[in-house]
């Protein structure tokens, strides 16, 4: 399990984790959330020890991940994909982290066929597209059979063949009764890969519940009609509390009403309807109403001027994590 208590990181005046509290439970996908500079990153590095947090705490099972014996066979971690060695091959990268932690070489072996890289294992990583260094840093991450998962952006640069293949394997894994984490960008996988969401924004908890209730909480459910006579149409329904929105398409999306009273109104006025469907909101329109406003960075305009970044921390060297508390 991990626990996360009051942590805060600041970086001279930016503030990038903001007394932030959340617990990640075993035989669940808990899926990371916020958008860009929201400090997901960061938090997963004070998870692992590459930061010191300014205050509060990040425990695995009860203890700093700096105080884990054999911590890659107790935790698996993919922060940058691309933190190789340029001329090593995935053999032997996957060698050297084995080799810190007594990990036997047939290990190896197993990771990169369960990974797919078996034909180019002893190709060098600087010949490998974004697609294989993601599947390589999957294989690290796995080398030493973790029952904890940190994965930032697993499936940054698969194809849909390997998004499938990493969500069955994490859906896999946490039926085996392991602790996952994960972050990402991609709404619509998360939606169909996460049981539990964390979501952040500007350092501070947004939300922490199941992914339908984050749906349900965040989100207002509406109704598709479409009808030669939607103008009619949206003058009846005004009066009953309902608002509507016109599509390029002459759709209406009403919110407010069920498709019930819709319909039965469109019937007591001999409206015509071509269609009526409730529309279920998604993950990712309950995720853009939620952090609204509470992103780092922000498109102007043209003829405007972006914020400047905050600092953000260094890229993470994974092969600290291998040596720490060998």
């Amino acid at each position: 399990m991990i626990e996360v208590q009051n942590l805060v990181k600041r970086y001279a005046d930016t503030t990038a984790v903001n007394d932030l509290s959340f617990t990640v439970k075993p035989g669940q996908i808990t899926g990371f959330l916020g958008p860009n500079g929201a400090g997901k990153s960061t938090t997963m590095r004070l998870i692992l020890g590459l930061d010191q947090p300014t205050s509060g705490s990040a425990l695995i099972d009860g203890m700093p991940y700096r105080k884990l014996p054999d911590p890659l066979r107790y935790v698996g971690a993919l922060l940058e994909a691309r933190a190789v060695h340029p001329g090593r091959s995935a053999y032997n990268h996957l060698l050297y982290l084995a080799q810190t932690q007594g990990i036997a070489r047939s290990r190896i072996t197993e990771v990169l066929s369960l990974v797919g890289l078996t034909a180019v294992a002893k190709k060098r990583f600087k010949g490998f597209s974004l697609g294989m260094g993601q599947r390589l840093g999957i294989a690290a991450a796995l080398l030493g059979d973790p029952e904890i998962l940190l994965l930032d952006e697993p499936v940054n640069g698969l194809d849909p063949e390997g998004i499938l293949w990493i969500r069955t394997l994490l859906k896999h894994l946490a039926a085996e009764g392991r602790t996952i984490l994960v972050s990402s960008h991609l709404m619509n996988e998360m939606a169909v890969t996460a049981d539990q969401l964390v979501v952040i924004g500007q350092g501070k908890l947004i939300a922490d519940c199941p992914v339908e209730e984050f749906i349900s909480q965040f989100s207002e459910e509406s109704v598709l009609v479409r009808s030669p006579q939607a103008a009619d149409l949206g003058g009846a329904l005004s009066p009953l509390g309902g608002s509507f929105r016109t599509e390029q398409d002459g759709a209406l999306i009403v919110s407010g009403l069920t498709a019930a009273t819709i319909g039965e109104t469109a019937a007591a006025r001999g409206i015509v309807l071509h269609e009526l469907s409730p529309r279920r909101a998604s993950l990712e329109e309950a995720f853009m109403g939620m952090t609204k406003g509470t992103g780092q960075y922000a498109a102007q305009a043209a003829g405007g001027s972006a914020p400047a970044p905050g600092p953000a921390p260094a890229p993470a060297d994974l092969s600290a994590l291998a040596t720490e508390g060998a």
